[in-house]
């Protein structure tokens, strides 16, 4: 039986959190986030002082290892913020800030902000096309909820909202034994979907769809287009299909429902982030996809004002 790390001194002490911490964002010695230095930094040791301050001796700064970083200015204890974050990148179908308000002792208030800050250091920086060197890429549309435009555009004709456009739309891109990248777009067209998969996946990359003829023009721009014909039950045809993605909705749809039960169309875009980061490092062990996450907090600053209100 494997045994529990949640015990572990990093997520119950804040000393063994922070040099946790800078062990993974200074592999080589403290940086300085102002002007990036590491030969001339000092750590300060004086009985005043707190705990991981240093001094650059080439900008003349202090910092600690949480500046420039989604967990700066937080009055939350370092081990708190390791912990939220194992939870949530160990969590297949996810973690709702009300099971972090209570396992961590936090108001909800403060968890629900903790998740948001997690999701925005699962947001990559840069990309690599999919599917390059003749991939093979999947690509599919799901819909969840209903959009803050279609409720405001019910109320306004008080209509009852009918078929999927009233719907949040998420399209996903999944490259087959790869990553998955996914969008939270307005609409649904062909101009949409030529944009992103024209963008995100590679011209020698092989494109897998359903029959929505909203991919047939935009599959020329690719080595080779198949699709399969959900609407004559045909779902595998040779390595013709669409299930790569669809498990990985079905995945999304089973967390949405069951762990959030409602997310705000404004938040979508960091619920999505979310999904792919753990769906992109599903081949690793939770300690490792959670210190990937905590690698990925430099540079992301999110303040509270700028997250809106909770969803």
């Amino acid at each position: 039986m494997a045994k529990s790390i949640l015990p572990e001194a990093r997520f119950h002490d804040e000393e063994a959190a922070r040099k946790q911490l800078e062990a993974l964002r200074w592999p080589n010695g403290a940086e300085c986030p102002h002007c990036g230095g590491t030969e001339r930094n000092v750590l300060l040791q004086g009985k005043a002082t707190r705990p991981g301050l240093y001094f650059c001796g080439d900008c003349r700064t202090q910092f600690t290892v949480t500046v420039g970083t989604v967990f700066e200015r937080s009055k939350v204890p370092l081990n708190k913020w390791l912990l939220v974050t194992h939870l949530m990148c160990a969590s297949k179908k996810s973690i709702s800030a009300k099971q972090i308000e209570r396992m961590v002792g936090v108001t909800y208030k403060t968890a629900w902000f903790m998740c948001h800050r997690v999701r925005e250091a699962m947001r990559p920086m840069g990309f690599d096309k999919l599917g390059s060197g003749g991939g093979i890429v999947d690509a599919d549309e799901t819909y969840f909820g209903t959009s803050k435009k279609a409720l405001e555009d019910q109320k306004r004709r008080n209509k009852k909202l009918t078929s999927g456009h009233h719907k949040m739309k998420i399209v996903s891109l999944v490259d087959r034994g790869g990553n998955v990248r996914s969008f939270h777009v307005e609409k649904v067209t062909g101009l949409v979907l030529r944009d992103k998969l024209t963008t995100h996946i590679d011209k020698s990359a092989h494109l897998m769809t359903d029959e929505a003829p909203m991919y047939k023009v935009t599959g020329r721009h690719f080595a080779s287009h198949e699709k399969v014909d959900h609407s004559q039950y045909e779902y595998v045809r040779g390595l013709a299909t669409t299930n790569t993605v669809e498990s990985f909705f079905a995945l999304v749809k089973r967390s949405l429902v069951g762990t959030y039960h409602h997310v705000g169309e404004q938040h979508m875009v960091r619920y999505m982030n979310e999904f792919d980061f753990r769906y992109n490092h599903r081949k690793v062990t939770d300690s490792e996809r959670a210190d990937a996450a905590l690698i990925g907090i430099g540079g992301k600053r999110l303040q509270y004002r700028d997250s809106s209100t909770p969803g």
